[in-house]
């Protein structure tokens, strides 16, 4: 079977950091795949794996008026000409835009329009009005979707509960998929997790937290400062990985608390398998998530995990793969770190009870899935011409 499909991202980095394994796959299969985000023309690993890419000039932003004014049109051009079977959209402002755009051509024949949710914008720990205007956009949006996937159970009751589409065309997958080879602990030598104490300049007995995220309120690297000066351990170290917004103001609360000697921030890095092999326990303390990626990373080397109590992180630390504990309880979050430092044989446990469950979020497994989905969408469209 032969196919033309557009994938559609708010971002390049979107697209290589989660899509580029689906790509491979099905331009092996004789595919042709296109790609369409902002400055996709730059991205080298996406320009060599995408038979062709589109910039649009959309913003994260979803009020920004460049999204329907600049993008739409630009969204439906590139549509007819490129005349597909499918029509793959991702994260939020993409996906709305992208879905309207398409709804609004009048040709005969418009292709399967498949939405994967990276986390639903209403959620259990949301504030009711935020909510309510998310929701009734995912309605909105639900007119012009035919296939809807979710990565956490939470959004596949959501969307099922709210009839965002008819069940039949609801769909879970366990996350975007991981390719996991890429983590084993096997593959990181000691020599390189010893090169990361000494960039940190750990001692002997020194513990090393780490997180993985992108500084944003909704991360709450806030909380996990506060529970450090809490513990009142110099022994424990926190490195965080990734840059941000909000990296100034957490730099400044780490020099106002005196832990500028126990917290480390690294920016952006390439290597997190490293990383994560040298540190006792990942932190990832979010207000709201899909279905985090830093997570399954931390799984694969059977590291364990301490996270809030919420959509997505839930998921995965069910089964006693790590510990949850409420968004913004300071308190229990330091008693949890203590925990997990304290008690290694337990902690090693939860490493390993992780390093098993991963196997489920496989990428192959859910390159499997989204083929199952792609030939629904196929045969439908063909139903629908025909008709």
């Amino acid at each position: 079977m032969t196919c033309k499909m557009l994938i559609v991202a708010t971002i390049a980095g979107a697209i290589e950091d989660f899509i580029l394994p689906f790509i491979d796959h099905y331009r092996h299969l004789g595919w042709q795949v296109d790609g369409i985000a902002v400055d996709i023309t730059s991205n080298p690993a996406c320009v060599a794996a995408l038979n062709s890419v589109w910039d649009v000039p959309w913003s994260r932003n979803p009020l920004d008026p460049r999204n329907f004014v600049n993008a739409v049109p630009r969204i439906q051009k590139i549509v007819i000409q490129g005349d597909y079977n499918l029509v793959h959209v991702h994260t939020p402002v993409a996906a709305f835009v992208t879905r309207y755009a398409i709804a609004q051509l009048e040709i005969k024949q418009k292709p399967q329009v498949i939405y994967t949710a990276h986390g639903f914008h209403f959620h259990q720990q949301g504030n009711p009005l935020t909510n309510l205007l998310f929701l009734n956009l995912e309605r909105l949006a639900g007119r012009w979707t035919d296939y809807l996937i979710t990565i956490n159970r939470e959004d596949e009751a959501a969307a099922r509960k709210h009839h965002l589409l008819p069940d039949a065309r609801i769909f879970y997958t366990p996350g975007i998929g991981l390719e996991l080879d890429k983590y084993d602990l096997d593959r990181v030598s000691s020599e390189q997790t010893e090169a990361i104490r000494q960039e940190l300049k750990l001692k002997p007995k020194d513990v090393l937290l780490l997180t993985v995220a992108e500084f944003t309120p909704n991360k709450r690297h806030r909380d996990q400062l506060l529970a450090l000066k809490q513990l009142n351990r110099p022994e424990i170290h926190l490195a965080c990985a990734g840059d941000g917004d909000t990296r100034p103001e957490i730099e400044q609360l780490a020099q106002k608390l005196d832990l500028q000697q126990q917290v480390h921030f690294l920016g952006f890095r390439h290597d997190i398998p490293a990383l994560i092999c040298s540190s006792t326990a990942l932190l990832l303390t979010s207000g709201r998530e899909g279905l985090p990626r830093s997570i399954m990373e931390a799984f694969c080397a059977a590291t364990p995990v301490i996270g809030t109590k919420i959509r997505g992180i839930q998921d995965l630390l069910t089964d006693d793969c790590g510990l949850l504990v409420e968004v913004g309880n300071i308190e229990a979050l330091s008693q949890a770190i203590a925990q997990m430092i304290d008690h290694p044989q337990q902690a090693g446990q939860m490493g390993a009870n992780g390093r098993q469950k991963v196997e489920t979020y496989d990428v192959h497994n859910i390159i499997e899935q989204y083929t199952q989905i792609y030939h629904q969408a196929l045969a439908r469209q063909t139903s629908t011409t025909s008709n």
